[in-house]
């Protein structure tokens, strides 16, 4: 069973060096591939394209690169698909992304599984897509959500990796839903460690997933005490990672934030 990280192109020299030490710490571990992260509206366009360059070149990872959408000319992908083929980039992330602030117009793709149906068109790339255990934050209803997600599977997606979630049960639901209406293709967990319990609850009100009651107590019961919040969020994580493995979850793709300390712990207390 083979796993994944994520990183996000760094903004500055900082950022590179802590970005280079967390693959160097990640490497023993074997991951699979290490996607890279792109900005809403291709904001991140060029860092996108050093970083899954360097992760390739340094590393002898293969680096698998976000691709979104919105925003984007059909010529503008093909040149990026044309790009990424030369460089022997095998697999995208395929996203629709957000619309910027102050951009009305979607551009030539108004959803993600018309990017897929593109590169699948295109040729030559083994296709990732986003699913939302919990619902897309933006979705008008979840059965629209689970419609929107059959649709980008249907369109030549390979695989789907989830947003993070902190409730076994919402990955389970998902699963079998999909199943239901004939998806068959993995469904790879998304795991966000826990180490810093305010970013976390940012980041979730942003995204939609929920943090439950008994864990937010917890965390709030800590204070400031980051130490104790990280070792609780080691602990959850790692019990919910192996329940899902257990039920057949086929792998894990831990979104590292550019840090390695909380992934290596989890992915050692699974042996994996």
């Amino acid at each position: 069973m083979a796993h994944s990280v994520e990183f996000f192109p760094p903004k500055n020299a900082a950022g590179e060096q802590r970005l280079q030490e967390a693959i160097r710490a990640l490497l023993p571990l074997k991951p699979e591939y290490a996607s890279v992260t792109f900005g809403a509206g291709g904001s991140t366009r060029e860092r996108t394209f050093a970083t899954v360059d360097m992760i390739r070149k340094d590393y002898a990872l293969e680096a698998v690169p976000h691709l979104s959408c919105i925003g984007s000319t059909e010529s503008g992908i093909q040149e990026i698909l044309e790009d990424y083929r030369t460089q022997g980039i095998q697999r995208i992330v395929a996203l629709r992304g957000d619309l910027p602030e102050g951009m009305s117009n979607p551009g030539h793709f108004e959803y993600a599984a018309d990017l897929v149906g593109f590169i699948r068109q295109f040729g030559g790339f083994k296709i990732y897509v986003a699913g939302y255990p919990e619902v897309h934050p933006k979705a008008v209803s979840a059965e629209e959500d689970l419609q929107h997600l059959v649709e980008k599977v249907q369109a030549g997606a390979d695989a789907v990796i989830t947003q993070y979630f902190y409730n076994p049960d919402a990955y389970l639901q998902l699963r079998d839903d999909l199943q239901r209406r004939g998806v068959e293709v993995p469904i790879v967990v998304g795991v966000m460690p826990i180490t810093n319990f305010e970013q976390i609850s940012r980041f979730s009100a942003m995204c939609g997933a929920e943090l439950p009651q008994y864990l937010r107590r917890r965390m709030e019961a800590y204070g400031e005490d980051l130490q104790s919040q990280y070792q609780l969020g080691i602990e959850l994580l790692s019990r919910q990672c192996e329940t899902l493995l257990s039920q057949g979850a086929p792998s894990l793709h831990f979104y590292t934030l550019n840090q390695s300390e909380a992934t290596t712990a989890i992915w050692q207390n699974l042996g994996l």
